[in-house]
């Protein structure tokens, strides 16, 4: 990524009366070259602010000068968050999704980035691998915080044998730094069965209490292995392995609330499933910044169903609470609704592991009658199960003896910019589809909705 353009300007915005275009360059923001997102933020932010750019077409340069209330929005959206250069990730962990991606995909996603500005915006995870002193004096200086860190095991060598990289052994000591300058920090642990379980985790979670007591959370997470892995180390969690972690997560969250006077390990929902267990309710956290990992998504989505409407605020990063702000990765546009007509019947598509508990929700909700179809996903096969990753194919396959007047409802979560991870788009489907975004309400509404038509109709 290199430069800064102008993506789209509000209108009635201090920039929209200014010559400025879609499309210009920012060659900096009263005299400076933000080198992001964060930066511009911070540059734009007084009452008088001028922008250097550089129009498509031609060389030159030109200056606006913009005059506003202090704090007032500028009005400009920009395409990119990171304006010099990704930071990207130079470890080789055998547990790495992108390198089970097979080949022939959408370039950006086999993007690893390993940059701490994009943990700020985005909540994704750094191994601080790259982290150096001045990424650590601006963390501090510019109140950088939460940021997401991937601590995997707290043995050394371990850890640098799962990150393939030796600076994997001493990195972590960025990770005390940041939390002695009271930086919020969310942590995630990538359970590998074999590898950095039992005894290890064990030992990973002790120290967690004991070297880093300030980390607001601690997520287990299970290892995702697609049929594409070239990792003969790599393997799913069986039922019993599961169930041990969940234990050993309730364990610590018993000692972490008696030593830390609070909760703060949890292991992701995806493990109760495995385990043939219940995820716990939304009761059990006290936030919810770890939903994307799994930990207390489907407690989230139950009550948003129910009509909690603070159920559907979830996501992590700076950006969750920022208008305008640029997409990027996963978090691109899903989709909108394509090929909807006339329908006699309504089915909700989604992953194996949410099926069921759909079908109870839907029971006990009073929408009993409403059909739900769990994809089987061939693509990736091994263990994944979720809606994120469903593809086109999969689904066509899936519907190939659903009658055409049924409208499939199928959850935005797998879709970015209206294709599945496949490049299978919505419209090739050639089906009654209705994208509905991934909270409980949202998919509530829509049911309700399609009741009353279908009343209205018959």
């Amino acid at each position: 990524m290199s430069g800064a353009r102008i993506s789209s300007i509000s209108k009635n915005s201090p920039a929209s009366g200014v010559d400025l275009l879609v499309g210009d360059e920012l060659v900096s923001v009263n005299g400076r070259a933000p080198t992001d997102i964060i930066e511009y933020q911070q540059l734009i932010d007084g009452e008088s602010v001028t922008l250097l750019i550089k129009r498509a077409e031609g060389p030159l340069t030109r200056k606006v000068t913009i005059h506003k209330e202090l704090g007032e929005p500028l009005g400009l959206s920009i395409d990119s968050a990171v304006f010099d250069r990704i930071r990207t990730c130079d470890n080789h962990c055998s547990f790495c999704f992108i390198y089970q991606l097979p080949k022939g995909m959408r370039r950006s996603l086999y993007v690893k980035d390993d940059d701490f500005r994009l943990s700020f915006l985005y909540g994704n995870y750094t191994t601080l691998t790259r982290f150096t002193e001045f990424d650590l004096e601006r963390v501090i200086d510019e109140g950088l915080s939460p940021l997401y860190v991937s601590i995997h095991s707290t043995n050394p060598e371990l850890r640098a044998e799962m990150l393939r990289n030796p600076r994997g052994a001493s990195s972590l000591r960025w990770l005390r730094e940041l939390l002695r300058a009271g930086i919020e920090v969310h942590a995630q642990v990538v359970v590998c069965p074999g590898v950095n379980d039992a005894a290890e985790l064990e030992r990973t979670l002790a120290d967690v209490i004991s070297l880093y007591p300030e980390l607001t959370s601690v997520a287990l997470v299970p290892v995702g292995v697609s049929a594409f892995t070239n990792e003969v180390t790599m393997r799913s969690h069986t039922a019993d392995e599961a169930r041990r972690v969940v234990r050993l997560a309730e364990h610590y969250q018993t000692l972490t609330e008696e030593i830390l006077g609070r909760v703060s390990v949890f292991a992701s929902d995806e493990f109760y499933l495995v385990a043939g267990e219940t995820p716990p309710p939304a009761t059990k956290f006290e936030s919810l910044d770890q939903a994307e990992n799994g930990i207390g998504l489907v407690a989230a989505f139950t009550q948003s169903f129910e009509g909690d409407a603070n159920m559907d605020k979830l996501g992590t990063g700076f950006f969750q609470s920022v208008d305008g702000a640029p997409a990027w990765g996963y978090r691109a546009e899903h989709g909108e609704a394509a090929n909807e007509g006339p329908s006699d019947d309504v089915l909700v598509v989604t992953g194996e592991y949410a099926e069921p508990l759909l079908r109870k929700m839907f029971d006990e909700q009073g929408f009993g009658d409403v059909k739900v179809l769990a994809v089987k996903n061939s693509f990736f096969a091994g263990n994944i199960k979720v809606a994120g990753l469903l593809t086109g194919e999969d689904i066509a396959t899936a519907l190939a003896d659903v009658p055409d007047t049924t409208l499939c409802l199928l959850p935005d979560v797998c879709l970015s910019e209206g294709r599945f991870l496949d490049g299978v788009s919505i419209d090739e489907l050639g089906r009654t589809v209705r994208v509905v975004r991934t909270t409980g309400q949202d998919l509530r509404h829509t049911l309700e909705s399609f009741r009353v038509k279908k009343l209205v109709t018959s």
